[in-house]
């Protein structure tokens, strides 16, 4: 197993910077704006021929009583219990805080492994500066510069050297095997997107708060199912472009477009007791843009009487009338309602976005599609269409091929989708369907 490294420390020291640093990425969102992290953020780094995980968490205050702060606190809890190793942030510039001791405080009573850090430390030749940390009574305090990346080497080397190291070769054995489903749950603030991964991994892993936005990254966490392994990721709120105010909102949102792209199966969670929005329907717009997988479910469905229901479902029908190849459940996160046939929905939609069709089966299916239905004469012109072929997978693309295919209506296409649906069970997947003209030799002859 890698050796796991959590950062700690109080809000806007540099631990994001450091996590970026340490994980060569860019997967944590970094701006000059205290609190930015809420959630636990997993990262794989190596050095060397050395692999460890890294967790970045949020500002840590020990005694927080309510509100986000507290659940805040709660995941950094968690993420120093499954470390090996505690990295403790403290930032040399502002100096040391009764906050530094408190979390001190508790790192002392826990007995972990634990490095003292000095954030900031760029340009403090004499090292006077570290001088007052010592009183943390956490031993040698070791000055990094995040943002510039001074130290960052022997900060790691460090770090790993206060594990137990295990074998390489159990390392190599684990990192072989098919590769996890990446499922990313979208839609907009507040519809329960954390509370729905929460209730599937059976922990708070993510901070569920009644407040729009609390989520502000995109979190990833693995799962398994059934045998099948999973990377759950829990994106930010997608507002309207124009409700977007603060510069933060609009790196999550970037964050959040990227995991859409970098999935293989998106889950659009909709708010029953919000109706169908017109940002509902971008998000969805945008999934299908983006060609990944989908399946829709609709949270805090029994908040609803029966009259709302029917109402909602006629809303979606209308609104959502682009998604009808994308399954639809009824769920209730906090009440674990329905959750059941939503995973069978989801392992269907990846399923049929990587499904293999042969070239003769495609073949065989357009010659018969096309005896069945004749394509449209349009002016002088019948399109033919000769044979088909696989262009792609997740979204599964289909060439088809013959004369005069720019004439075939968008009618006929749908058609067509459909039949290749039906042959396939292509549900909850886009079908892209492309046509290729034969061009003529003797065109350009005279």
């Amino acid at each position: 197993m890698k050796p796991v490294i959590a950062l700690v420390g109080r809000p806007n020291v540099g631990k994001s910077t450091l996590f970026n640093r340490m994980t060569k990425s860019r997967d944590a969102i970094v701006a000059d704006f205290a609190g930015l992290t809420r959630d636990r953020h997993y990262g794989q780094g190596r050095q060397g021929k050395r692999e460890y995980i890294v967790i970045d968490t949020g500002g840590f205050e020990p005694d927080a009583s309510s509100g986000i702060f507290k659940e805040m606190a709660k995941q950094t809890r968690q993420a120093v219990a499954e470390a090996d190793v505690v990295v403790f942030v403290v930032d040399v510039r502002l100096g040391l805080s009764a906050q530094d001791h408190e979390i001190a405080g508790y790192l002392r009573r826990l007995g972990k492994p634990a490095l003292l850090v000095g954030n900031k430390a760029e340009g403090m030749k004499d090292g006077s500066q570290l001088s007052e940390f010592y009183e943390l009574g956490l031993g040698e305090v070791y000055p990094v510069s995040a943002a510039h990346g001074q130290g960052i080497r022997s900060l790691i080397d460090m770090a790993l050297d206060k594990v137990q190291w295990l074998d390489e070769e159990e390392d190599a054995g684990e990192a072989d095997g098919p590769q996890p489903i990446r499922l990313a749950v979208a839609g907009r603030p507040n519809v329960g997107k954390s509370t729905l991964i929460n209730t599937w991994l059976g922990e708070e892993r993510l901070v569920a708060f009644d407040m729009a936005g609390t989520t502000r990254d995109a979190i990833s966490v693995p799962f398994e199912k059934n045998g099948q392994q999973f990377e759950l990721i829990d994106t930010a709120g997608l507002r309207r472009k124009g409700r977007v105010f603060e510069a933060i909102e609009k790196f999550s949102v970037v964050k959040t477009l990227q995991a859409i792209e970098g999935a293989n199966v998106v889950l659009l969670l909709l708010d029953a007791t919000q109706g169908v929005t017109d940002q509902d329907a971008h998000i969805a717009g945008y999934i299908l843009e983006s060609g990944r997988a989908v399946v829709l479910a609709v949270n805090k469905w029994d908040a609803l009487d029966d009259y709302g229901r029917q109402m909602l479902e006629r809303s979606i029908e209308m609104r959502l009338s682009f998604m009808k190849f994308a399954p639809m459940h009824f769920i209730s996160a906090k009440k674990r309602q329905g959750l059941g046939p939503l995973w069978t929905s989801l392992i269907q939609a990846h399923k049929a976005a990587t499904c293999k069709m042969p070239t003769p089966v495609l073949t065989r299916l357009l010659l018969e599609s096309v005896q069945f239905q004749t394509p449209k004469k349009v002016g002088p012109y019948r399109p033919k269409l000769r044979y088909a072929h696989q262009g792609g997978m997740n979204p599964p693309v289909i060439v088809i091929h013959g004369n005069s295919l720019e004439h075939v209506t968008d009618a006929y296409k749908r058609f067509l989708e459909g039949r290749f649906r039906k042959e396939f069970n292509l549900v909850g997947t886009p079908l892209r369907i492309e046509f290729k003209t034969s061009h003529n030799p003797y065109a350009d002859k005279d």
